[in-house]
């Protein structure tokens, strides 16, 4: 049976479109529409806090359906309001509300009402899946954050065919991940063109998650993913200062020990020919940083190599900051031509045998690496996340592995695992890629 809610609406026109754009929402989802407090499963007030006598009138609403019926959810000008010690006006005032959001918050108000009636279902007529068509696995999910990009990098078009970066509302965001969660997902992987860079655009303007403002901000982002009791991980972030505030969230636990970095170049000169975004930064000593505040992260990231102008020496200090990074997974690509790259006008193009040399000693010297990154991880227990199987084995990924681009691990008695199920192994071999689990713990 549909969930019944009534509706108060109070203010200005604009206020008014607020609450017919809810109660449209409403009615596709499936709900009613109750014409008294007692009918109603819950109740929605639209406040205006504009002047005293308005606000007056909002909190008395909100005292009376609370009185009458008992959940409340607040929406409305009046949401935003605050005593002088910041605490939230109305919630001080009326503390058992079920939720406060601020105006034009109608994506907000129907997390709310989920939250606390959940949406009619009928399978004859919902043909979609409440967290949408994926073609990933069940158990985990990419969460694009984002579309296009800021930067002009000279080897990249992307933002000729995405534009400029446009962030998603931290609210859409969080509904999103939760929804995520709820159909079963354990595993969410934050994507985007330039994921350091989110809310930037809109100036990290606030959003309303669960009745409580939250900033569209990585940090802010990533610490309520992180409460959502499920993995998450990082990608695609730019080595800004700011990045530096998420680190100790992984090394608390609230989001994975993984950072997906695309460094590129190690030389200034290079990193600035390529218009990279934070190309004056020191690297090194930011790795370095990141290692003391969270010694069990995971650093990937992807380089090109024979880029216009690139000399030899270039190329040596590239070698030379693998070493010194010790970088735990590596991806490395020839520069190519691309059509409308401006870097294809720069001079001195690298020829293709050299190019061809320098991929091969690059990923030589990133073996050895690796080779010791993975022997080290030997008699070590992990947790892993079961992705499916393999003939007699499980295939599983570590907090180190994000799916398709990093490496695996095979649990010798993993037959009657499922995927999307997370076990303690302890690794007892190695081979170039991947590592090898015993008995689980």
């Amino acid at each position: 049976m549909a969930g019944k809610i009534g509706f108060v609406s109070l203010g200005c026109p604009k206020a008014l479109v607020d609450s017919e754009l809810i109660l449209t929402q409403l009615s596709a989802e499936g709900y009613q529409t109750a014409k008294d407090y007692s009918g109603a499963d819950l109740v929605i007030v639209n406040t205006c806090g504009f002047i005293d006598s308005a606000v007056e009138e909002s909190l008395s609403a909100i005292g009376e359906a609370l009185a009458e019926n008992g959940k409340v959810i607040v929406t409305g000008c009046l949401g935003a309001r605050k005593n002088a010690d910041g605490t939230d006006l109305i919630q001080s005032i009326h503390p058992k509300v079920l939720a406060v959001t601020g105006p034009h918050a109608s994506d907000e108000v129907m997390q709310a009402i989920h939250l606390h009636l959940p949406k009619p279902h009928d399978p004859f007529t919902d043909l979609v899946p409440p967290a949408g068509v994926k073609l990933t696995p069940k158990h985990y999910a990419y969460l694009k954050i984002s579309e296009g990009c800021n930067h002009r990098c000279s080897f990249c078009i992307i933002p000729s065919m995405r534009g400029d970066l446009v962030s998603r509302s931290i609210d859409d965001v969080m509904t999103e991940a939760e929804t995520l969660v709820n159909s079963g997902v354990s595993e969410i992987l934050v994507i985007s063109q330039d994921t350091s860079a989110y809310g930037v655009d809109i100036k990290y303007r606030s959003g309303f998650w669960h009745g409580r403002p939250i900033k569209t901000k990585l940090y802010d982002l990533a610490h309520a993913l992180g409460s959502l009791g499920v993995w998450i991980r990082m990608h695609y972030v730019y080595p800004y200062p700011h990045v530096d505030d998420i680190i100790p969230l992984m090394s608390e636990g609230l989001i994975l020990p993984y950072l997906d970095v695309p460094f590129q170049h190690a030389s200034p000169r290079i990193l600035k020919l390529m218009k990279r975004p934070a190309s004056s930064e020191n690297n090194l000593q930011r790795i370095h940083r990141w290692r003391e505040v969270c010694p069990d992260i995971t650093i990937r990231s992807t380089f090109i190599v024979g880029f216009p102008g690139e000399t030899e020496s270039e190329f040596e200090a590239l070698l030379d900051f693998l070493e010194e990074a010790q970088l735990d997974r590596v991806g490395c690509f020839k520069y190519s031509p691309v059509d409308g790259a401006s870097a294809n006008l720069l001079e001195g193009q690298v020829p293709e045998e050299i190019k061809e040399m320098r991929l091969k000693r690059f990923m030589e010297t990133q073996a050895k690496i690796s080779h010791k990154k993975l022997a080290n991880k030997v008699g070590q227990v992990c947790t892993v996340l079961v992705d499916g199987h393999e003939g007699d084995y499980a295939i599983a990924r570590s907090m180190a592995d994000a799916p398709d681009i990093d490496g695996k691990v095979y649990l010798r008695d993993g037959k009657l695992l499922k995927p999307g199920d997370f076990v303690d192994v302890k690794i007892d071999s190695y081979d170039q890629h991947d590592l090898f689990a015993g008995p689980n713990v």
